[in-house]
């Protein structure tokens, strides 16, 4: 199994050539200091840990395997190892900074043979440009195929979107999705389960044409679960350690169907009944 590190080096020209510099993503102008629940579609770039995915986004493993409705009730489940092309779902914080919404909670460490080119397309999968790392860590500017400093510190500032959580006045969680290779507007739409109007209005296209690294905001039905707290609070207590550390609020941003899917798995797989 290659390691993430050689991956970084097999990928990064295949990369550069994907995004290109007329890539377009959808920003929310906002102030203030609140944030809201989002999800960053990620494409694994290497065979990589559900646990090594979590920390690269400073999210937690749970969330992620519930976030993609992975059974994680199994003995070791954060260290099942995800196929290198997988695209997930990673639950992020969408907060305001400068004026615009984004994620700005990841802290990444430079490898050996990093550049800000390959950080941006190859590790971040294009979410981030290598522009937007440079200037969120003040970095003076220089070829982003420069070799960085093994070990420094980078800021690394995801896409998201809040739109109040809602969509056509239903609630909703969006999606920062990186358009592929061979896109177009209709496959996302009915690979998202939604409408090439919904994401053509969200996203205020003039023209459902979209390029490879351009940005979608894709709105996904989500629900608070606040309102079933009391009853999936009760089913909650019945797991057992270490599952009961994971926060019933980790899961609040998720759809209901999602949360009590993953609650079905593990109930049955325990014979509990809900």
């Amino acid at each position: 199994m290659p390691t993430p590190a050689t991956a970084l080096l097999l990928f990064l020209a295949a990369a550069a050539a994907f995004r290109g510099a007329t890539a377009k993503t959808t920003i929310e102008p906002c102030s203030g200091a609140d944030a809201c629940p989002a999800l960053l579609g990620y494409t694994l770039y290497a065979d990589m840990k559900v646990s090594e995915v979590a920390a690269l986004f400073a999210a937690d493993p749970a969330a992620v395997l519930a976030a993609n409705a992975l059974d994680f009730a199994s003995p070791g489940a954060a260290n099942r190892i995800v196929p290198k092309g997988t695209p997930l779902r990673v639950p992020t914080r969408c907060a305001c900074a400068d004026g615009v919404r984004k994620s700005v909670a990841v802290l990444y460490a430079v490898r050996p043979s990093d550049t800000l080119g390959s950080i941006a397309e190859v590790v971040f999968a294009g979410l981030p440009s290598a522009d937007q790392i440079r200037t969120a860590n003040g970095l003076a500017a220089e070829d982003p195929d420069a070799l960085l400093n093994p070990g420094q510190k980078l800021v690394i500032p995801l896409p998201c979107v809040c739109f109040n959580s809602t969509d056509n006045n239903l609630p909703a969680v969006y999606l920062s999705y990186v358009v592929q290779v061979g896109d177009t507007v209709e496959s996302i739409a009915a690979s998202h389960t939604t409408t090439v109007t919904d994401i053509s209005n969200v996203n205020a296209m003039g023209s459902p044409i979209v390029a490879p690294g351009d940005i979608l905001a894709i709105p996904l039905p989500g629900k608070q679960i606040h309102s079933l707290d009391r009853s999936m609070q009760q089913d909650w207590n019945k797991l057992p350690w270490p599952l009961q550390s994971h926060n019933l609020a980790t899961f609040h941003h998720f759809p209901i169907k999602l949360t009590k899917q993953w609650l079905k798995t593990y109930v049955v797989s325990s014979s509990v009944g809900i």
